[in-house]
């Protein structure tokens, strides 16, 4: 859903693709969120308005039903502390005068539901309110809601389990909480949402399979406390942002391939505990721009297969154990504005790389075992690593792996071997009995 730069403003296009990767990790508010497409203008650095609440007028000729006043009601008896009166002004029953409360006219086919009134509440925005407390059952009653935000505030406990008879919701933002328990089942049978932010909470326990299946557009893990693998539906989610980072996360990176639609473009699994190979099929994402592997314990071989990412504008994959040389074909990515190989143990940088990349100062290889180069391991620890005698990973060796290419079809299929242009080779870590399969034309 991001439009690609033209040629001329490429730069322009590379820094805010940084500037994503650092806010995306980091715990600002997102109250910038609009509706809609509006999460694409976000997306692409250019906040959307915010929301406006209905006109004194119109929100005071319309009486609001009785169960939003009981839900708001319970929402701020629910809250211990408000240290900035931002729920102050909730009181009578003029709900739409409530600050932060924001009303429009009932979704279509839905005014029967709403008792006959002209105006409903379609949103709340708590963002940075600093409130104290939880989220109660009755929010459920805001039967018209569209986005939830309370972004940066101290809420904890449990999410409620009755946010999935929320309808209508298709924003909901419960980041920089307090939050804790498994992850919260409920938002995924929202049947509206499209974009999920748990970003910067306590939630623990494994990542169910069911959070890539979901229709989103943005899903946000990361800053958590998840652990376990990571399901190997991850591929199969249409969003185009998916954040892991932080947590416990173990095992591989998931090597069942069945792309939903080929929309990711920032994929983040950073700072966890993963393990074994960077997968060969990494490198058959077709919109991928932001990829972060690094500070894992990923080993063997980077596969020449990243050379096929020809629109990503930021590779990292520092901090890991991996080996081998640096296939020169990853320093032809053109559009490359921060590519970290930093502190592996890799055995070879060709002169290539240092045309390619290190003239442009996007480059950083410090920290491998590269004779004659700079600021590398000291020898004995290059010398007491395992390296070749550990995992190994497969690559695709000499000339521009087949399939890549912006013209090229892509077809992706389950399994454990993948076949390009007629050459088969094997997927260390993936489950037996199948086949990933990529055709080209």
């Amino acid at each position: 859903m991001r439009r690609r730069p033209h040629s001329h403003s490429r730069a322009a296009a590379a820094a805010a693709a940084v500037q994503l990767l650092l806010l995306l990790l980091s715990p600002a508010p997102t109250s910038q969120l609009g509706l809609g497409s509006a999460i694409a203008a976000w997306i692409n650095g250019a906040p959307p308005p915010s929301p406006t609440p209905s006109d004194a007028g119109a929100a005071s000729s319309s009486a609001a039903p009785t169960q939003e006043y009981t839900a708001l009601q319970a929402l701020k008896a629910a809250v211990t502390e408000d240290p900035h009166g931002a729920l102050s002004s909730w009181q009578g029953g003029n709900v739409c005068a409530y600050r932060g409360v924001y009303c429009s006219a009932p979704p279509d086919g839905a005014a029967a539901a709403a008792g006959g009134a002209s105006m409903v509440v379609a949103g709340i925005d708590l963002n940075r309110a600093n409130l104290k407390g939880t989220l109660p059952e009755a929010i459920s009653l805001l039967s018209h809601l569209t986005f939830l935000h309370l972004n940066s505030n101290r809420l904890g406990g449990a999410v409620p389990d009755t946010l999935r008879d929320l309808e209508y919701l298709t924003e909901l933002d419960l980041s920089n909480n307090a939050f804790s328990g498994a992850f919260p089942a409920s938002t995924l049978l929202i049947p509206s949402l499209v974009y999920l932010d748990l970003r910067f909470n306590g939630f623990s326990g494994e990542v169910p399979p069911e959070a890539f299946a979901k229709d989103l557009d943005a899903l946000f893990l990361n800053d958590n406390q998840f652990e376990g693998q990571i399901p190997d539906t991850l591929w199969s989610s249409p969003a185009t942002v998916i954040t892991l980072a932080n947590n416990r996360l173990t095992g591989p990176v998931p090597t069942s391939y069945s792309f939903g639609g080929g929309r990711v473009r920032e994929v983040l699994f950073l700072n966890n505990n993963l393990t074994g190979c960077v997968p060969e099929a990494l490198g058959f994402l077709p919109s991928i721009q932001v990829l972060d592997l690094s500070y894992n314990a990923l080993s063997g071989h980077l596969p020449g297969t990243l050379s096929c990412l020809s629109g990503i504008e930021a590779l990292n994959v520092a901090h890991n154990q991996l080996t081998g040389e640096l296939p020169d074909l990853l320093c032809d990515l053109r559009r490359i504005t921060n590519f970290s190989v930093a502190f592996n143990f890799f055995s070879g940088i060709s002169q290539r790389c240092d045309q390619q990349l290190g003239s442009r100062g996007v480059f950083d290889f410090v920290g491998n075992c590269v004779p004659g180069r700079d600021m590398q391991r000291p020898q004995p620890e290059c010398d007491g690593f395992p390296g070749e005698g550990g995992l190994s990973c497969l690559r695709i060796p000499g000339a521009r792996p087949a399939g890549c290419g912006g013209d090229a079809a892509v077809s992706v299929g389950v399994g454990v071997g993948i076949g390009v242009g007629g050459l088969p080779f094997g997927i260390p870590g993936a489950a037996a009995g199948g086949v990933v399969t990529v055709t080209v034309p």
